[in-house]
């Protein structure tokens, strides 16, 4: 198919051929790396540049000067670049075939580090090695200096779509975007410390499920062949990990990957991380304070301050967070109490302030509605909204002293949910009524509505300490610590539309 292919393509295949006929292997099994260029740059010493005298580098060329019998190129590696030097009356068997590199090949490098007239940190290269041909060009940008010193770019690979459908691409081209990767698996390491410090394991539960629940979501469906029988991905992990607390463990949690069949925006991807904790004998008032503590810390590890600003919004992780009761929040933010009304009474409601909800809709969607179209944007800095009705939280304990409500907080910041936690429901009786009702609720045409599972129920009748559950959603926790406003730009490979394809002409 090399005849389809653009002119620059071409060119490198035909380099390939004549490397190859030189002798050269274009794609060799391995290479000796002793050297980062972070290592080199932070660790070079004019007064002592014999420290460095035995170097090997590897990376991918990013830009190419030749000047006769000596080149310099820039090369990148995980780090960030570094130059090379080549003289050609020391690469007497390779400098010929400099000129049939390109950018975006990789090489190695063994020399030793100088600093150029230029005042660069540079690699005097001693021999090189191709160790792999680039047959595609790179959308590499092109930069100057204007009079006033100000860089500008041309050509840069910018474009949103593009970028994510070919992350390797990006990260090439764009090497800045790896500190947002590199703070996402800091986030998740420092949550994992946390909580095995404190003696909670880590656990692993189905990913395939006969039957999904913990959350009010659509699910992914697919087939078992051999077993003839539906399956679901898990849309949460919070069933199978009560049946571990059932079973005797007093802390487990799990870092996983969760699916839900629904819309795509900033705030949500169908394939998403969360992170799911219970801990035995605690409530939700203990859980809000070790959730506090957690963020607190996990943003001060990865910034070096609470403060962050997100939106431009100046937000502090600072503990302790404001608590307010859900219903405080809609008396303050509607101007109505909607404590208690009716299914009837609360559409009514709704409808007078302008949300837009129809009469199909449940109790808890109606409320939910609500709350997203009126609260959620007020709430900029940590606020733990606690105390929901019962009919929108069908696995959270009834409160211990208010009446139709249940011992539940949502984490808002920056007006989008970070973390769900509840003093979860332990009394069979109470927990077989409510999700027989959500099964109601299903059946009146609600898909997000929970299922019930017989064998969960089975097994809070066997019996289930007082418990205090958390999840936390990890890709929002990360927007939060690297200022990123979708959920595409912290995650490596989101969910995207087909591209469209024309038919070639023949």
């Amino acid at each position: 198919m090399i005849e389809n292919r653009s002119e620059q393509s071409k060119r490198r295949f035909e380099e390939l051929e004549l490397l190859e006929s030189n002798g050269i292997n274009a794609y060799p099994y391995s290479f000796d790396k002793t050297h980062s260029s972070k290592e080199i740059l932070n660790n070079f010493d004019d007064e002592s540049p014999e420290k460095l005298n035995d170097v090997s580098v590897a990376g991918r060329i990013m830009a190419i000067r030749r000047m006769g019998k000596a080149s310099f190129f820039h090369i990148q590696d995980q780090d960030g670049k570094i130059q090379i030097y080549f003289k050609k009356d020391e690469l007497p068997d390779f400098y010929d075939n400099l000129k049939l590199l390109d950018i975006g090949d990789i090489i190695g490098v063994k020399g030793y580090v100088f600093r150029t007239k230029m005042g660069e940190v540079s690699v005097h290269s001693k021999s090189v090695q191709l160790l792999c041909k680039s047959v595609v060009p790179l959308p590499i940008a092109k930069e100057e200096i204007d009079e006033q010193g100000n860089k500008i770019i041309h050509d840069a690979f910018t474009d949103k779509e593009a970028r994510y459908r070919k992350r390797y691409l990006d990260l090439i081209v764009n090497p800045d975007i790896k500190e947002t990767f590199i703070k996402r698996a800091k986030v998740i390491s420092l949550m994992r410390k946390y909580f095995d410090d404190n003696s909670w394991l880590e656990v692993e539960t189905p990913v395939l499920q006969p039957i999904y629940g913990g959350a009010s979501a659509r699910p992914f469906v697919t087939h078992h062949n051999a077993l003839d029988i539906p399956l679901y991905l898990r849309i949460a992990d919070e069933l199978y990990l009560k049946r571990l607390i059932v079973g005797g463990f007093e802390g487990v949690y799990e870092i996983s990957k969760n699916f839900r069949n629904e819309g795509m925006d900033k705030m949500h991807n169908p394939e998403f991380t969360s992170m799911e904790i219970y801990v035995a004998y605690k409530d939700y008032n203990w859980m809000m304070e070790m959730t506090e503590n957690l963020i607190c810390s996990i943003c001060l590890e990865v910034n070096g301050t609470t403060d962050i600003e997100f939106s431009g919004n100046k937000i502090s992780l600072a503990a302790p967070f404001k608590r307010i009761p859900m219903f405080d929040l809609f008396k303050e933010y509607t101007g109505k109490d909607l404590q208690g009304l009716s299914k009837e009474e609360l559409y009514k409601e709704a409808r007078s302030i302008g949300v837009n909800v129809d009469t199909t809709m449940s109790t808890m969607k109606i409320l939910d509605e609500i709350f997203s179209e009126k609260v959620e944007e007020h709430l900029i800095q940590p606020t733990f909204v606690t105390d929901y009705p019962l009919e929108m939280s069908p696995l959270a304990k009834k409160h211990r002293s208010k009446n139709g409500l249940v011992e539940r907080f949502e984490l808002f910041i920056n007006g989008g949910e970070i973390a769900n936690s509840f003093s979860e429901l332990n009394d069979p009786r109470d927990q077989r009524s409510r999700l027989e009702e959500q099964s109601l609720i299903r059946a009146a045409g609600d898909e997000e509505a929970m299922t019930l599972d017989e064998d969960f129920l089975n097994a809070i009748e066997i019996g289930m300490p007082p418990t205090a559950g958390l999840g936390i959603g990890i890709d929002r926790l990360v927007m939060l610590m690297t200022g990123e406003t979708s959920i595409r730009d912290v995650l490596f490979f989101p969910q995207m539309k087909p591209e469209k394809t024309t038919k070639q002409e023949n």
